[in-house]
């Protein structure tokens, strides 16, 4: 097999690591590429290409991490990691573990670890390499990789919710939300919401969202339900899609360009979070961008002819 053979089968891998690290896609790619130029200038071959790759990758990871966390603490509003459409690293015995790994709820608990925390915790808890493999990706010896490791599912555990839901109810729960949504039903959306069900946008300062995260089924509901059939007059159009391996939806205009992502945490049979990232710098990997700041405007336009 040859060197470019051999990085291309890692290739899936070696991104899904990056971007449980970073949060972001187009920072996960970059990630990969300098990985696979520093693997091709070594003049030596490793005895194992794929503990190669992962170590490298993990390394330049934890660099770019440092510092994008200066960047993350100058954010305008809420910050929501690039939303992931599908994750090409295939694992058919833990899809479903896998998945959970990679949700928004998990990945920003994972932004609560030191970069080092978080690389061990994903080499380990994720994709279940040695500790002699992760003592050699991030330059620690093995015994304080299994502290840093122990602090992490520390931090983890801290955050994650007492009741989890199967995926086949998150989606049959999704189906209903997305049904309601679109027929304007704000009691039926209601039902369905937790009472103290949070809707939070990240725009990043670049598109029009919420001064601040909505709180309460009554409040999501109307909000929700009252918008979206106005959405719909313009021509925009809602497309369930798996979001971060949880039930979501992509919005687009009536050119079909991409407007936002829609991602919801649904736990012990209710949704508990609703996340939109509406950040235009965030969703130019999925497709063409759509002009949120006129939508906005054609939106208060048509609900002003109707008054």
């Amino acid at each position: 097999m040859s060197k470019i053979e051999e990085f291309e089968e890692l290739r899936p891998l070696l991104f899904s690591i990056a971007y449980r690290i970073l949060s972001s896609v187009g920072e996960a790619e970059d990630a990969v590429q300098e990985t696979w130029l520093r693997f091709d200038a070594s003049a030596t071959e490793p005895t194992s290409a794929k503990a190669f790759l992962s170590a490298t990758v993990t390394r330049i990871s934890i660099d770019v991490l440092r510092s994008a966390r200066v960047r993350r603490e100058e954010y305008v509003g809420p910050w929501f990691p690039e939303p992931l459409l599908s994750d090409p690293y295939q694992n058919p015995a833990r899809s479903a573990e896998l998945a959970d790994s990679v949700s928004m709820a998990a990945l920003l608990l994972l932004e609560r670890l030191s970069p080092l925390e978080r690389a061990v915790f994903v080499m380990r808890e994720v994709f279940a390499f040695g500790f002699d493999e992760i003592a050699e990706a991030v330059g620690r010896s093995e015994a304080a990789c299994r502290q840093l490791l122990v602090r992490a599912r520390r931090h983890m555990e801290a955050g994650r919710p007492r009741f989890e839901a199967d995926r086949q109810e998150r989606q049959e729960l999704a189906t209903r939300f997305f049904d309601a949504l679109k027929d304007g039903d704000v009691g039926g959306l209601q039902e369905l919401l937790a009472a103290d069900v949070q809707f939070v946008g990240d725009g990043g300062g670049k598109a029009p969202q919420l001064a601040k995260a909505l709180v309460g089924a009554e409040n999501v509901a109307r909000v929700l339900g009252t918008v979206f059939p106005w959405l719909i007059r313009i021509d925009v159009t809602c497309e369930p899609h798996e979001v971060n391996g949880q039930p979501g939806a992509i919005f687009r205009d009536r050119d079909g360009k991409v407007l936002h992502t829609l991602a919801l945490d649904v736990l012990d049979g209710q949704i508990r979070t609703i996340r939109a990232v509406i950040n235009p710098d965030k969703l130019g990997h999925i497709g063409p961008v759509a002009d949120a700041w006129a939508v906005d405007r054609e939106l208060k336009q048509a609900r002003r002819r109707s008054n």
